[in-house]
């Protein structure tokens, strides 16, 4: 699935400056101020651009860092070197819309892998269990037993 240029920009159009700036422009959230940090129910987190699926509530933990963190994705993201902020860091990316998500560090849980995927708010949509099915994701029920 690949989003084409004109659904995208026509997207691009309806976000808010903080959407559009995390999502295009690689910003950041400001730490423990993004509406997912501390939030727990069930469902799945999409790119805020294209819908596409990223995490699962069910891999989310409370890393204390001020960003929601996912110990996976839900499917392969892109990854890019980033060396801004004199910081060797991996940004990584949804592989449809090419939106800038965030960061993945190697100081996750041991036990789940050891990856923290470090991601801002302002690039996720929150779609809740309950609502998958009527939302287009119903196939994504399975991963929560």
């Amino acid at each position: 699935m690949f989003m084409d240029q004109a659904k995208k920009e026509a997207r691009l159009k309806e976000l808010t400056q903080d959407q559009y700036a995390s999502t295009q422009n690689a910003a950041t959230d400001y730490p423990f101020s993004g509406k997912y940090d501390d939030f727990y129910q069930r469902g799945i987190y999409v790119d805020v651009v294209s819908g596409e699926p990223l995490f699962s509530s069910e891999d989310k933990y409370d890393a204390g860092c001020g960003w929601p963190s996912f110990t996976k994705p839900i499917k392969k993201l892109t990854y890019h070197r980033d060396q801004s902020h004199n910081m060797e860091r991996t940004e990584v990316k949804s592989p449809d819309a090419d939106s800038h998500l965030g960061h993945v560090f190697t100081d996750g849980p041991s036990d789940k892998g050891g990856l923290r995927y470090c991601i801002n708010s302002s690039a996720l949509k929150f779609i809740p269990y309950d609502e998958l099915e009527q939302a287009g994701y119903g196939e994504y029920r399975k991963l929560f037993a």
